[in-house]
């Protein structure tokens, strides 16, 4: 005899015995945002309170005494916390309102500027200041978005989701308002520490490159050379035919020395490039390239000397690329300047496929015309031909730096 259940009873794998599906476990009804913004708006009344009284006493000690030694560093002090309370107020915008907010910069950090500088460069940081003000206005909202919402957790339950979500939204307003980066300057400001990093991580593999090239190449023939002519010192005397050999090979060694100082001074900066401008240097360049090359250059007037120095390397290092890797059979080089952008486009027929995106010496330049606010554009298809463009600022050629290559040119004249 069997024993029977009751209809619908559960079954192992989630159906009554007679077949019918169960429904689904109960569940919270509103989605995991809508709890996040519930737990803000409910949390804003005790961040409100503690924030809005420690800056208020911070704020009116540091104001009264400010008429003695004692109250600018206490606002400065206060500054400094305000500072920290707006991050911590940022984090919890991240995680509870799902909102993407940058840090702001931090302080500037001017080496020998002494207390009272550092002083004043706290007492004038706006993002101070507007944590400050963000923490004096928040209390009285805090009460408000308390108060309606642990109203509506009970009276309300239907509609609380689009209460929370518009309480939220003024709470977004003013995160945006008061604690985001204050404009474009906080971001540019950010975008040049940023640059300068790249630019000084640039100029200390350069000098790594020189060390390196000075002392395997033209540092270890100078050695040798110096003990060639040693031993030919030795057999002056005894066998004058072997000295006079040693010293012809010495003389070749100073020769292959001369050349390899010459290449490095040239990969430094190259004295044609100083004295001629970019018109010459880069024919000159283009004649050492393996794949003719046709060269244009439209310029006015020269540029500042670092812009010229960055374009000629530029494109120095897109011509080894080209002799190296494109397969090529011809190039071309068009420089000119647009309003107060120089323009620098190199264009091969070589089989394509180049990209910035793969670690290669082409990812290195976009970063250091990056760091100098300048553009760098690759088009690349398969089979090619290959356009990179490159725009660098025009700077103007200041009139020592112009008088000197005058100078220059005149001597080696």
């Amino acid at each position: 005899m069997t024993s029977s259940s009751p209809v619908g009873g559960p079954d192992g794998d989630g159906r009554g015995r007679d077949g019918e599906r169960l429904p689904r476990p109960p569940a919270f009804a509103f989605p995991a945002q809508t709890w996040r913004e519930i737990a803000h708006l409910l949390a804003n009344l005790l961040v409100g309170i503690v924030c809005f009284v420690f800056t208020l006493v911070w704020l009116a000690v540091g104001l009264g005494l400010a008429v003695t030694v004692v109250g600018l560093p206490l606002l400065a002090v206060g500054l400094r916390c305000s500072r920290a309370l707006g991050r911590f107020e940022r984090y919890r915008a991240r995680g509870l309102l799902s909102m993407r907010i940058d840090e702001p910069s931090p302080l500037p950090h001017q080496p020998g500027s002494g207390f009272l500088g550092r002083l004043w460069t706290n007492l004038r940081d706006p993002v101070g200041w507007r944590a400050t003000l963000y923490a004096l206005i928040r209390l009285p909202w805090s009460a408000v978005t308390f108060a309606a919402t642990l109203t509506s957790l009970f009276v309300a339950w239907p509609v609380l989701p689009w209460i929370a979500r518009g309480l939220t939204h003024v709470d977004r307003a003013m995160v945006r308002g008061l604690l985001f980066p204050s404009d474009e300057l906080e971001r540019r400001i950010a975008e040049l520490e940023s640059d300068r990093g790249t630019v000084v991580d640039t100029a200390a593999a350069d000098l790594r490159r020189i060390e390196r090239d000075l002392h395997d190449g033209a540092q270890a023939r100078l050695v040798a050379l110096a003990m060639g002519l040693g031993l030919a010192k030795e057999k002056l005397e005894e066998d004058p035919e072997a000295a006079a050999k040693m010293v012809d090979e010495a003389h070749g060694e100073v020769k292959l020395a001369l050349q390899e100082l010459r290449d490095l001074a040239r990969g430094i900066h190259p004295a044609i490039l100083t004295d001629r401008g970019l018109g010459p240097a880069l024919s000159a360049l283009a004649a050492r390239c393996t794949v003719p090359v046709k060269v244009t250059v439209e310029l006015p007037e020269r540029p500042a000397p670092a812009i010229e120095g960055i374009a000629y390397f530029t494109v120095s290092e897109l011509l080894q690329n080209i002799s190296k890797h494109s397969g090529a059979r011809t190039a071309e080089i068009e420089l000119w300047r647009s309003d107060n952008r120089l323009l620098i486009q190199v264009r091969d027929d070589g089989r394509g496929g180049a990209a910035t995106d793969r670690g290669s010496g082409l990812s290195g330049l976009a970063e250091r015309l990056g760091s100098v606010d300048g553009l760098f554009a690759v088009d690349s298809p398969p089979g090619g031909p290959t356009t990179v463009t490159a725009e660098l600022p025009w700077r103007h050629r200041t009139g020592s730096a112009a008088g000197a290559a005058v100078a220059r040119s005149r001597r080696s004249g």
